[in-house]
């Protein structure tokens, strides 16, 4: 006999859509463009003629997480294991304080709970990735705050 498993995720949080995820992305990748710690980094690979096709694309990945959509096609983590010292704790650490605060703003509190525990997540595991890829022992890091 087989049991039916439960639904490994929820649907969107309530009053979630495109319209706040676009709302969000923006919000939170102008706060990081301003930035001092992390301003530098994304310029520095970005190009000003560049960003919208990076908003476009952190819009269709945001709206596949948040929203399901299945917008993005992408494999987020190989560009981030090529910026070595620039996605070390503190930088990770700076990308969280920022996105919390800008998805509490933007986004209705159960929908912002979700994309801050999905961003912290994430923002661990690529940590570790990065850690572990660039040999650092990985067993000694601590928790992002």
């Amino acid at each position: 006999m087989n049991a039916s498993l439960p639904p490994t995720s929820a649907g969107p949080a309530p009053g979630l859509d495109e319209d706040a995820v676009r709302r969000l992305v923006h919000l939170f990748y102008d706060r990081v463009h301003k930035d001092p710690v992390l301003g530098p980094i994304f310029s520095g690979r970005i190009a000003p003629d560049a960003w919208p096709v990076h908003l476009a694309k952190m819009c269709d990945f945001w709206s596949s997480v948040l929203l399901k959509s299945g917008r993005y096609e992408g494999r987020p983590l190989p560009p981030h294991l090529t910026l070595g010292s620039d996605a070390g704790d503190a930088q990770f650490a700076r990308w969280l304080a920022l996105f919390r605060p800008t998805a509490l703003e933007v986004l209705p509190p159960d929908a912002a709970q979700a994309a801050i525990a999905h961003a912290e997540r994430m923002a661990h595991s690529f940590r570790l990735a990065i850690g572990f890829h660039s040999g650092e022992d990985i067993t000694r890091m601590p928790p992002l705050r």
